[in-house]
């Protein structure tokens, strides 16, 4: 399988960000990105280019949206479409018939920063997602690069710690959204977990000082979803965006946290006597199963099973673990980095039926 690092949840110009989409793709692709997926607020944007190369080498752009009720205040229940051609923005009202809308049209649809908190001191209000009654939607994001940074400003002063460096801000996803999307997992559902940067590049400004809030060069380098294809990227914008939506439907990803030390190279693999099945994929257990974990570095890693802690290795590279019980498996890693233990990797389930 083919690896592709994947940004998405990405604003411009057309609504709430600061640059324009060549500018913002130039970044991604010296960030050495593979794909970049724009989601402007109530808007689909046209007419942009499928791909930017240089050097040879070449960045999928695909153009989504981020769509809800304008006139909700505040603004909760967000849905990051991407995969389909058709405007949605329409229906924002009702995040039922968008979700309807999305799976007639074939696009994806993901529940945006599930739980995210207020930041008063900046006028910045709480939008988690409410609609819990919803069905049939693609995944959530877990991990949002930018409410994070709500959870760590509490005064003027921190504002200006997190704005000057950045890098301190990122520590894991919130555990009430790892454990949402357990009980989603749990209940039956097929819910695929993603990371979107949620990256504007807002300015800031305080007397002398002019900076950009978390510019999108720092949301490239930081937390990314990684996909797992059969093939390259083609230059084929057709076969190259099925492959890529396709990936994302099946959740054949994880989330990483690349700045730390790059993710590339994880792998969670379970392997049956006949069959072997990805990260998203089902397996029947057979008479056993053995999961298998690649890491691209020896760090702390954790293997959970319906939700609950399975089994736990500390400073291993490869780890092979038999399981003879049913369940929903997942991985998380941990890293150090900045004088703490920071969230590394989360896989997508793999279903052992």
């Amino acid at each position: 399988m083919i690896e592709l690092v994947v940004n998405l949840h990405i604003h411009t110009k057309y609504s709430d960000g600061s640059d324009t989409h060549l500018n913002i793709a130039k970044t991604a692709h010296e960030a050495g990105l593979d794909v970049l997926i724009f989601t402007d607020h109530n808007v689909l944007v046209r007419g942009i280019e499928p791909y930017f190369e240089n050097n040879n080498r070449k960045l999928l752009i695909l153009i989504g949206q981020e769509v809800h009720d304008p006139t909700r205040d505040p603004q909760k229940s967000h849905l990051l479409i991407f995969g389909g051609d058709k405007d949605l923005a329409p229906y924002g009202r009702n995040p039922q018939k968008v979700i309807d809308q999305a799976n007639l049209t074939g696009a994806l649809s993901f529940l945006a920063h599930p739980f995210e908190n207020s930041l008063p001191q900046f006028h910045q209000t709480d939008i988690t997602w409410e609609d819990w009654q919803v069905e049939g939607y693609t995944g959530i994001e877990l991990w949002n690069g930018f409410s994070e940074i709500k959870d760590v400003i509490h005064n003027y002063l921190d504002g200006l710690f997190y704005t000057l460096f950045p890098e301190y801000i990122a520590t894991a996803p919130p555990r009430v959204s790892l454990a949402k999307w357990d009980e989603l997992l749990a209940s039956g559902m097929r819910v695929v977990g993603i990371a979107g940067s949620d990256s504007h590049s807002l300015d800031f400004r305080l007397g002398f000082i002019h900076r950009k809030v978390l510019p999108y060069s720092y949301h490239f380098r930081s937390v990314n979803t990684h996909i797992l294809v059969p093939d390259p990227l083609s230059g084929d914008v057709i076969m190259d965006r099925r492959m890529v939506i396709q990936a994302f439907r099946q959740g054949n990803a994880f989330v990483g946290y690349d700045l730390p030390s790059s993710t590339r190279g994880f792998r969670f693999i379970a392997q049956g006597k006949e069959i072997t099945a990805q990260m998203g994929e089902e397996i029947s257990l057979q008479s056993g199963i053995t999961l298998q974990i690649h890491l691209p570095i020896k760090t702390r890693c954790i293997l959970y099973r319906n939700g609950q802690r399975f089994k736990s290795w500390s400073n291993r590279e490869v780890i092979s673990q038999f399981i003879d019980q049913p369940g929903i498996y997942r991985v998380e890693c941990f890293i150090q980095f900045l004088g703490k233990w920071r969230g590394w990797i989360y896989s997508n389930p793999i279903y052992v039926r």
